[in-house]
């Protein structure tokens, strides 16, 4: 297992590519205040990305606001978002800031925005455009100061050409894009990042395991990963738990061999060479030849895996 986690970030654990040029990024526009938009697939790590982009701010000091716009109710979104004056409603008993005002002075983190209804939408450009909001029941325009960040898993652009989005709002919240890749994309990070939860969940739960066996290593590696890093974080927890032993072995890990991106599963008692000869043919057939993308896919350099496919024949 490597121990070589790159510090640099606070809350990013990574040295592939991908998550290097994600890392320059950040360094530019987090001492800015341009809206940044951030794409990926579910457990990705949006809210991590959004918090990093934060804590390298000049707002690090003021409050991130983290709004789940997929589990609000759309009734609730205004009253919610923007506040509301005493007797807007029945159960407005008193003046109430919404989030945007909550925010003031730091970020707020709008996550799902792709979930928004067209009205919405607009309600929400308004107040991105006019850099204030007016609360329910009052007519009175607040000034706010935030910095806004907004992320989801959908196509926004594929969305604007149906007509589900509005493109005068994608062009207000993604001033700066970044794509977050799946962990399968990721290489070596998925074991950087697996020895970073085993460190973390060993001592929350008082145990002593120090690494993962190698068939461990390679099981990780060559799994599909569809749940991302969250689903990597909630196998090792789990592994943490159950296992009696200094290491992780491939029974702990628990992954289900419908899940592995070949159609020839890993085994627990293949040898080595096998789960790496597995591992290589995989990315090969994935990527339909093309030996640049299979070799970043594995983490690999192209004479890495040139010379991986002449021991295997392949």
């Amino acid at each position: 297992m490597q121990k070589d986690i790159n510090r640099q970030f606070e809350n990013i654990v990574g040295n592939s590519e991908p998550i290097k040029h994600l890392q320059n990024t950040l360094i530019k526009v987090a001492p800015t205040d341009a809206n940044v938009l951030i794409l990926g697939e579910n457990g990705t790590g949006k809210q991590v990305f959004a918090y990093e982009l934060h804590k390298l701010s000049h707002r690090k000091n003021q409050i991130f606001m983290h709004v789940d716009l997929g589990s609000l109710n759309e009734n609730l979104f205004e009253s919610e978002l923007f506040g509301y004056a005493k007797g807007a409603f029945t159960d407005a008993k008193d003046d109430k800031p919404g989030r945007f005002e909550m925010a003031e002075g730091g970020t707020i983190f709008l996550d799902e925005i792709g979930n928004l209804s067209m009205p919405l939408q607009a309600k929400l450009l308004s107040v991105i455009q006019n850099r204030t909001v007016n609360r329910l029941g009052e007519s009175k325009e607040r000034k706010i100061n935030v910095r806004l960040i907004t992320a989801t898993n959908m196509p926004l652009n594929e969305m604007v050409s149906k007509g589900t989005f509005r493109q005068d709002l994608l062009f207000r919240i993604n001033t700066v894009e970044l794509l977050l890749p799946g962990l399968a994309q990721r290489g070596d990070d998925i074991l950087l990042l697996a020895g970073h939860f085993l460190n973390t969940f060993s001592t929350k739960y008082h145990k002593s395991i120090l690494d993962f066996e190698p068939k461990a290593e390679a099981m990780l590696l060559s799994y599909h990963w569809p749940g991302n890093v969250r689903e990597l974080q909630h196998v090792v927890e789990r592994a943490v738990i159950m296992s009696d032993s200094l290491k992780i072995g491939v029974n702990d890990l628990q992954l289900s061999p419908q899940k592995f991106g070949s159609s020839t599963p890993i085994q627990s008692d293949m040898g080595l060479e096998e789960m790496e000869k597995l591992m290589v043919q995989k990315a090969i057939d994935k990527h339909k030849g093309n030996i640049s993308r299979a070799a970043a896919d594995l983490g690999l350099t192209r004479a890495a895996l040139y010379r991986r496919i002449e021991k295997f024949d392949l």
